[in-house]
């Protein structure tokens, strides 16, 4: 089993100030084409919180909370942090490795799920940053996805537990939990996972991205309420072409046929997610809830569970998995991710910009 020199915590990024806003968003949508109003308008959903995207305070957080972890369990390793799209850097991140003579690292990514976005790219992302750093740098093996750890469902469960408690009594029984996950493009979905990675093989509806959002959310429902609650996955956060089909439904449109249809309130679960970031903050917090809102439907949010001790637990949980071989821990049907990934895992090619 590999010997590990460091840990690597691998996040998105994200502003930690008005002036990183649009550098920050030409990060991300660089080679895509997207329209300058568009990041204008995104813009603004991060301006409306001080220009401070939360992902960089939660995964200071996490570390601190990791490294408590791993002092209790005896696992000595130094934690170091790199992300895709803002300071710090994972390139950069890679350069500090090499320098203090890491030579083989573990890295856990703040994505639980197999897609192109959710995990591939965060593998191509590493294997950029090592080309980048040259001879020196450190073979980095990322920790496969953890949908269905037990680590990721039950701080879930809590806090789904929790939201229900702070809707109006007379309707907790029949309030629907509403399982949200970020939209990608239906070509990326049915690319997700490989013939090597079980059921929801490219090709199929939503692909094993699609199959492991499902049993996701059928684990954390099995474990609020006695599983006695209806619930549903629908997505947010589309930001492509309005001509290229993404994963559906959207939330605020089911949150319309929900309240048509007369259920008396929701839950909403971003299960999608591992921190309560900028899309959840907006896109839930602010857009979805007062969708509710205008509709009189009463509404709760479920916290993500990234700041839960457990989840911390959980990392440390995975890092001993790799290290030593044991049995991967996996609830439900579809069973662990493979590890490592195949080679074919989640591999997607954007379509070609119109000229």
């Amino acid at each position: 089993m590999p010997a590990y020199d460091a840990f690597l915590l691998l996040s998105f990024g994200g502003p930690e100030g008005p002036g990183d806003v649009m550098p920050f968003l030409e990060n991300v949508t660089r080679g895509r084409g997207v329209p300058r109003e568009r990041l204008a308008a995104v813009a603004e959903h991060y301006y409306a919180a001080g220009g401070i995207s939360p992902i960089n305070a939660q995964c200071r957080q996490l570390l601190a909370a990791a490294g408590e972890a791993f002092a209790a369990a005896g696992l000595d390793l130094p934690l170091y942090w790199g992300n895709r799209n803002w300071h710090p850097f994972l390139q950069d991140t890679v350069r500090q490795l090499a320098a203090d003579g890491a030579r083989r690292v573990i890295a856990f990514a703040t994505s639980a799920y197999s897609s192109y976005s959710a995990c591939r790219q965060y593998l191509d992302d590493i294997d950029a940053a090592v080309a980048a750093v040259g001879p020196g740098a450190p073979r980095i093996d990322k920790i496969r996805p953890y949908f269905n750890h037990p680590g990721f469902i039950e701080p879930f469960a809590a806090s789904t537990e929790a939201a229900l408690a702070t809707l109006p009594a007379d309707v907790r029984d029949g309030a629907r939990l509403v399982f949200t996950a970020h939209s990608i493009p239906l070509a990326m979905a049915a690319a997700s996972g490989s013939a090597a990675a079980g059921t929801a093989r490219p090709g199929t509806a939503g692909g094993r991205y699609a199959a492991e959002l499902a049993e996701a959310a059928a684990l954390v429902c099995e474990r609020t309420r006695g599983g006695s609650l209806a619930r549903d996955l629908v997505y947010q956060s589309r930001s492509g072409p309005p001509g290229q089909p993404w994963l559906e439904p959207d939330v605020c449109d089911h949150l319309r046929t929900l309240a048509k249809d007369g259920v008396p309130g929701v839950v909403v679960v971003p299960v999608g997610f591992v921190t309560d970031h900028m899309e959840v903050a907006h896109d839930l917090d602010v857009e979805a809830a007062q969708t509710a809102a205008s509709l009189g439907l009463p509404f709760a949010r479920a916290a993500a569970p990234g700041s839960s001790a457990r989840f911390a637990r959980m990392v440390c949980e995975l890092v001993r998995e790799r290290m030593t071989g044991t049995e991967p821990v996996a609830l439900g049907g579809l069973g662990p991710a493979p590890v490592p990934c195949p080679a074919d895992c989640c591999r997607y090619a954007r379509p070609a910009r119109p000229a």
